[in-house]
């Protein structure tokens, strides 16, 4: 069976926002005179906002984890502000994709506001007909809540949907839905678990053979621009 839709992890898959947010945690710890490893930053890719708050506060404390929270967050959203990056080959898939009529939809970890500023100020919201976020869902990622949302609103079955995710946690979220997935890892290498679920590609262009193979079409030659 042919794939219609395309839905798309954000950060760390479009956007090139995971290198952006460790260096906040990084600057941040030690502004506070917290010694902390990378792995824990690595540890928290792809984990909504509640999981990472339980892993900070087991391991700080409330009072100090909400403190670093807090602060990391604020330098963030500033450079949230300004437009992140997007990751290569974003823009140019994007483009090639709603040039051809292909549906898309954004299921995304991150909160709701956050991640239609992100999309918006990274210009590539317009490509999107629908983005669900945790806001909208009970389960995030690894659940499938998420895609499974993300496929109703597109009003197209989660078999004819094709999912590009970074993580582990969203390939499963993906994989439970019932949905195609392809990984692009970022920071994080994909584990044997994502490499059972998912074919695994080393970057957003490297993915096109395969969404040309699920979704039957040449992405060389798209029929408008």
């Amino acid at each position: 069976m042919s794939a219609r839709a395309v839905i798309f992890d954000m950060d760390g898959l479009l956007i090139d926002s995971e290198r952006v947010i460790l260096d906040c945690w990084r600057e941040t710890a030690l502004a506070q005179s917290l010694d902390l490893e990378d792995s824990l930053w690595l540890s928290m890719v792809g984990l909504h906002d509640t999981g990472c708050a339980e892993l900070l506060n087991g391991l700080l404390g409330t009072e100090r984890a909400e403190r670093l929270t807090f602060e990391c967050k604020r330098r963030y959203d500033l450079l949230v502000e300004d437009g992140l990056p997007l990751k290569i080959g974003a823009r140019e898939l994007l483009q090639d994709l709603y040039g051809f009529g292909v549906p898309l939809a954004v299921a995304t970890s991150t909160r709701g506001a956050r991640a239609r500023i992100k999309l918006a100020r990274s210009g590539i919201d317009r490509f999107f007909s629908h983005v669900v976020t945790s806001s909208d869902v009970t389960h995030a990622k690894p659940a499938p809540d998420l895609y499974l949302l993300a496929a109703q609103r597109l009003e197209i079955p989660p078999a004819e949907c094709v999912a590009l995710e970074d993580s582990e946690f969203g390939v499963r979220a993906a994989a439970a839905a019932g949905i195609r997935v392809i990984q692009v890892p970022d920071m994080v290498p994909a584990t044997d678990l994502s490499r059972s679920l998912a074919p695994v590609v080393q970057s957003l262009p490297l993915a096109r053979p395969q969404l040309e193979s699920w979704l039957q079409i040449s992405l060389k030659e798209p029929q408008s621009a």
